[in-house]
């Protein structure tokens, strides 16, 4: 069901109050007992606790977390440069949920859509759909052992009035140019910040590329942040983990793995390529990179100046496990990857030890 005129009302009314941070006090006590830099981050420590709990599972890195990243994506990107189109990060899949989730490129996106209303709703005196929506996923992010710790600002994300157009979020089955055209009309992002964004595969499975295997994780260690999904989709495509055939869907190299089409050629397109490669053993690079970007994504449409910087709100997420680094998997070697960077040399890689394995589908939670 889609939000009443009345609720968006109240909404805008809310980040209106909450926006205008510039007269607040600054390094204070909240009641709840943390230490903010602007007061009026303190609203979103109960927030925070609240989806916590009760939408992470008390702080894992499971499905909704991939989805609730996800969704932050597909409701910033809506948004148009040359056409004037669309409102960016506002929560207008929210607003519109009766429409824009059954847009082609976001089918599947309902269920977190519906995980979230609760949330929203209850908490609607603090954040507007699309600020939650982007508070969701950095909070969601931080609970990756290697993420980085993303940024969130408050504010200045009114609730969309007007149903974005179709065909404005990329899919998998798109070209290379189509992709990067896109995301340049969309926010002028450089070919580089694209192949920064896509480290959030690092966390994520598919459920409808391949229907009959709902789940499958497009690297081999989707509940942590790190570079394997660059390594891995790099390597020649050998299988298929479900049925094949599918649209957006190219073979993989690891058996229960699902490798996208978009991914398998950007890994290998000259414009990307290296980038790609540059994140394989630079886990520094890997997390900068993936902040930058997703701090861009986050203010598509947004009216900065009425922004508050609540970032340190975020959890600090926890780091990698000391037996996680980059790595081939096992029984497979050097000669499996396929380098398409013609300008540094590709990383010397070992495989970790043991026979071939297949990788495990994300539980539902």
């Amino acid at each position: 069901m889609a939000f009443t005129a009345a609720f968006s009302a109240l909404l805008a009314l809310s980040a209106i109050g909450l926006s205008n941070g510039a007269a607040v006090k600054t390094g204070v006590a909240c009641s709840t007992g943390q230490v903010v830099q602007n007061e009026a981050c303190c609203a979103l420590f109960p927030v925070l606790d609240d989806i916590q709990q009760n939408l992470f599972d008390g702080g894992e890195c499971g499905e909704e977390v991939h989805e609730s990243l996800r969704l932050t994506f597909h409701d910033a990107i809506t948004i148009s440069r040359s056409t004037g189109l669309g409102g960016g990060a506002d929560g207008s899949m929210f607003i519109f949920s009766e429409t824009e989730p059954n847009f082609h490129a976001n089918l599947g996106i309902d269920e977190i859509v519906e995980a979230q209303r609760p949330f929203i709703v209850r908490h609607n005196a603090t954040l507007t759909p699309g600020d939650f929506i982007q508070f969701a996923g950095a909070v969601g992010v931080s609970n990756c052992p290697g993420a980085p710790r993303l940024n969130f600002l408050l504010g200045g994300r009114p609730p969309a009035t007007v149903l974005p157009p179709d065909l404005l979020v990329p899919e998998p089955f798109d070209s290379v140019d189509k992709i990067l055209a896109r995301f340049d009309d969309a926010g002028g992002f450089t070919p580089e910040e694209v192949v920064s964004l896509l480290a959030s595969h690092t966390i994520a499975a598919a459920d409808l590329v391949d229907p009959t295997i709902p789940g499958t994780p497009f690297d081999s260690t989707p509940g942590i942040f790190d570079s394997q999904v660059f390594i891995e989709v790099q390597m020649r495509g050998t299988l298929f983990p479900g049925n094949g055939g599918n649209q957006g869907e190219v073979e993989s190299g690891i058996a229960g793995e699902l490798r996208l089409q978009s991914d398998s050629e950007l890994a290998r397109d000259s414009r990307t390529s290296c980038t790609w490669q540059s994140f394989m053993t630079d886990h520094t690079k890997l997390q900068n990179d993936f902040k930058a970007a997703m701090l861009k994504l986050s203010l598509l449409g947004a009216n900065q100046a009425e922004m508050v910087d609540c970032s340190d709100v975020i959890p600090n997420p926890p780091p990698l496990p000391a037996n996680a680094g980059p790595h081939l998997p096992p029984d497979t070697t050097m000669n499996d990857i396929e380098i398409a960077c013609a300008f540094t040399p590709f990383p010397a890689l070992t495989a970790l030890p043991g026979p071939a394995t297949s990788v495990s589908p994300v539980p539902p939670s």
